[in-house]
């Protein structure tokens, strides 16, 4: 693994759109336990108001009228029989899993950015899906209203906004009103149809079709292009999956109750869906003995006004009912398709731009896609897009299945679903291989590749040789690369038995099965947060980014002197070109498809067209493939300019994170030293206090002894013990101050004996060092003041001691009354004037105003 990279963490707010998960429904998520309430019946009647969708008529008639009754019915039972076969393995595993289409697909064989593909895939069947119903509600509302085509495409695409946009909550509650009502008018005409227009039943029985034999039997080039239309349905597995998500837990709702909510509403959509193309197939053939033109026939809306009018022979009731039946049945429908079109796209965006602005975004950008080929006419060519669409369906769903129900079972794959970007390669082999060559094997055989050897048949079958190829050549891969590109990484960095975790980025918290570790933010991080993250370019993998997988692929397989230019900005640029061409020439070769089969004379002046507009796009498309290229080199160099300043700056920071600690270190082996200091001086003190009270309590009472025949050197004694005891309490105070416990007190002081004791204290120190020693006590000082005792002492103490420890013998002795002047001036007030004992001069202390003012000072004693 790389160098960890160091990320300052800065917490991710969600706007109101993306936080709510009544609006989010989960998307990019596991769908966790406590969201999984409803019961396994309101989550079944909800998947199963999806399979409401007209289109399964228009199909179904389209077939019938194309290729007969009995190649359009066996289709329909034949692809109804291998869609169920299909949709029960994707179904259980979605529900047991509590994941959606687009997460189960990541992790059963297509990796993290491969199944972008079939995301888009997917959104692309949702609002395909979405504007063919929605055509079919506008054409109701233009018959029952009158109001024109365009305001009635628009009016059926922005209604199911409002409630798809609560998710399923709404959407259950929709689908629970509406599908009694539903249920009726889908039924009713048609068992009045069936019981009382017998000629009709056996006109259907048959009827040959455009393309089908007199006698009815079945062709099997004419059963095979019948199939491959009705195959563009098999994508409906994945709405079904993304409500059946949300179905409760086996252990909560029961066996029984679970595998019939599971059966018959997921997998088993087939049974109303192959009944619903039967009704249009029946339909059909009864519009076209009741007058109407082979387009009218296909429409839903004008088959069920005639089935209504002949059941109620009421022109007014039946346009009535034909109008309540059709809005219901689109309603019910399209709210599915863009609720399921919002899904895929989150999913999509979010893995390539690494933002996700919330799922009601794509929901108002599906709806707006889907309206916008409604306007473009797309029910004309319905049958030229679904038989395309087939094609990369049936690679997806094919290579999909071939993953659950051969690999997981074989050990091939992981048994799980790991859906997490911490855990997957970017592409996996298996299901990006399996439906590369599928499409390339279908797309093969639509274009006729095989029609010299194998006939027309091939190309009849281009979808089912797409689904076969997918199928059996998705576990060849997975055996070939012995699974190693399922799981970049085990999922063990968590602890297994914790049921939650809070992510570290938006500070929520989710259930165990959606957390992963981040060791580039060394913490557990959520998987939308995991997707949306930008800057940590998977540090937590090794060689699984799309850039590092595709060029160790082009490594194997090109020479050496080639490969070493596989990860140069030439080869770059040629890889993102050939993306840019193949995109271009995929979509104008459909539209010259769709129009040359459509205006065939015009077929070379179009072909002419398209050729001039594909060399321009190849123009364009070069200069943006090199600007794109410059600006991801740009980019990745910022990135690494910023990575090192970076690095620099938190280098920087530890280092004085360790000059902090050196100095706290010291200050606490300082504080410690004083503290021993303090303790010493505390000691010590007590030490010196035991005699010197002996010394002090023995002057007392020589002082008071009348034998004693020199009671002013007793007098000295006990005054020189009370200012050591003085001075050994200075030291306590020492340790006071460093404490910051000093307490100044104030006492009630005798000055003339408090100075006289001083006097008497120093006055034999001086004359033994032969210095005369002269106090002058003025006559005016006060008899009492208010001060703190011992620090007047100490500081006088200070005072003389300096004095006599510089002034040298015979030198000018020190002058007392500088030292009270000041303090005089500063304490207490003075008369007017007053003289200097040694020089004689007067000096004042009132000012010329009368006030007082601090005496001049005498001249400096020799030690200044």
């Amino acid at each position: 693994m790389s160098a960890r990279q160091r990320i300052v963490r800065e917490r991710r707010q969600y706007n109101q759109l993306a936080a709510s998960q009544t609006l989010e429904d989960y998307a990019l998520r596991f769908t966790a336990t406590r969201a999984r309430r409803w019961s396994s019946f309101r989550v079944a009647n909800t998947a199963f108001g999806a399979i409401s969708f007209l289109a399964c008529e228009a199909i179904g008639g389209s077939a019938t009228l194309t290729y007969g009754y009995a190649n359009a019915s066996a289709a329909i039972l034949a692809v109804a029989v291998l869609m169920f076969l299909v949709g029960l393995p994707i179904t259980y595993y979605a529900a047991r899993h509590g994941v959606d289409i687009d997460l189960l697909t990541r992790g059963a064989g297509f990796g993290y950015l491969g199944s972008t593909l079939t995301s888009l895939i997917y959104a692309s069947f949702t609002f395909l899906l979405f504007s063919i119903e929605a055509s079919i509600m506008s054409a109701a509302l233009q018959m029952a209203l009158g109001i024109p085509l365009w305001l009635a495409h628009i009016i059926s695409s922005l209604v199911v906004i409002p409630i798809a946009v609560y998710g399923i909550r709404l959407i259950s509650r929709i689908q629970l009103l509406t599908q009694p009502l539903w249920l009726l008018l889908q039924l009713a005409p048609l068992a009045y149809l069936a019981l009382n227009h017998g000629a009709d039943l056996a006109a259907w029985r048959e009827f040959p079709g455009a393309l089908g034999h007199a006698d009815g039997h079945i062709d099997p080039l004419l059963f095979s292009m019948a199939a491959s239309m009705l195959l563009s349905l098999l994508p409906q597995i994945g709405e079904q999956a993304d409500y059946l998500r949300f179905l409760p837990t086996l252990r909560k709702t029961g066996r029984w109750a679970w595998w019939t909510a599971l059966i018959t509403t997921g997998p088993g959509w087939v049974a109303m869906g192959g009944l619903k193309l039967l009704a249009g197939s029946f339909l059909a053939v009864v519009a076209l003995r009741h007058g109407l033109s082979a387009e009218q026939a296909t429409q839903p809306t004008e088959v069920f006004y005639i089935a209504f009018q002949e059941m109620l022979s009421s022109p007014t009731m039946a346009l009535v009912l034909t109008g309540v039946f059709v809005v219901v049945c689109q309603i019910k429908i399209n709210v599915t398709n863009a609720y399921a079109g919002s899904i895929a796209w989150s999913n999509f965006f979010s893995r390539l731009t690494h933002s996700h602005p919330g799922r009601v975004v794509w929901l108002v950008f599906n709806v707006i896609l889907a309206l916008m080929l409604m306007e473009l006419g797309i029910f004309r060519v319905i049958g030229g897009i679904l038989g395309l669409y087939a094609n990369f369906a049936a690679g997806w769903i094919g290579a999909l299945t071939a993953d659950l129900v051969v690999n997981k079972p074989l050990g091939l794959s992981p048994p799980g679903i790991e859906f997490k970007r911490a855990h997957l390669y970017d592409i996996n082999p298996v299901g990006v291989g399996a439906m590369a060559l599928s499409v390339v094997a279908s797309t093969l055989a639509s274009l006729g590749a095989f029609g010299p050897l194998l006939g027309p048949l091939p190309q009849a079958m281009a979808p089912f040789i797409g689904l076969a190829v997918a199928f059996v050549t998705a576990p060849l891969i997975a055996k070939a690369t012995r699974g190693r590109y399922y799981l970049a990484r085990p999922d063990t960095d968590l602890p297994a038995d914790a049921a939650e975790a809070r992510c570290v980025i938006c500070e929520n918290v989710f259930e165990r099965r959606d957390m992963a570790h981040c060791p580039a933010y060394a913490g557990a991080i959520c998987s939308l947060c995991c997707t949306l993250e930008s800057r940590c370019h998977d540090l937590c993998k090794t060689q699984s980014r799309i850039t590092d997988q595709l060029a160790r692929l082009m490594e194997t397989l090109l020479p050496g002197r080639m490969a070493g230019g596989v990860r140069t900005r030439t080869a770059r640029f040629l890889g993102v070109m050939a993306v840019f061409t193949l995109v271009n020439g995929g979509l104008l070769s459909f539209i010259g498809m769709q129009y040359g089969a459509a205006v065939p004379e015009a077929r070379g002046v179009v072909a002419t067209t398209l050729w001039i507009v594909f060399f321009a796009l190849l123009i364009v498309s070069g200069v943006a493939a090199w600007l794109l290229v410059l600006a991801l080199e740009s980019r990745r160099v910022a990135e690494e300019e910023t990575a090192r300043q970076t690095g620099m700056l938190m280098e920087e920071i530890e280092a004085h994170e360790r000059t902090d600690a050196a100095l706290q270190k010291a200050k606490e082996v300082a504080e410690a030293a004083n503290v021993a200091k303090s303790r010493y001086i505390i000691g010590i003190s007590h030490e010196i206090r035991t005699p010197l009270n002996a010394i002090f309590g023995y002057a007392q009472l020589l002082e008071r002894d009348a034998r004693i025949g020199n009671p002013d050197g007793v007098r000295v004694i006990r005054r020189s013990a009370e200012h050591l005891s003085n001075l050994v309490d200075g030291l306590l105070d020492i340790s006071k101050i460093e404490s910051g416990l000093l307490r100044l007190t104030r006492d009630k002081v005798r000055l003339v004996e408090f100075l006289d004791q001083i006097v008497d204290m120093f006055r034999l120190q001086a004359a033994a060092k032969g210095i005369q020693f002269h106090y002058d006590r003025p006559a005016y000082l006060p008899a009492f003041v208010h001060t703190d005792q011992k620090r007047l002492r100490q500081i006088l103490i200070n005072l003389l001691s300096n004095a006599l420890k510089y002034t040298r013998p015979r030198a000018m002795p020190p002058c007392a009354c500088a030292t009270a002047a000041r303090w005089r001036s500063s304490r207490c007030r003075t008369p007017a004037s007053a003289s200097c004992p040694r020089t004689g001069s007067a000096s004042s202390n009132r000012s010329s105003g009368g006030g007082w003012r601090t005496p001049a000072p005498c001249p400096a004693p020799a030690w200044a």
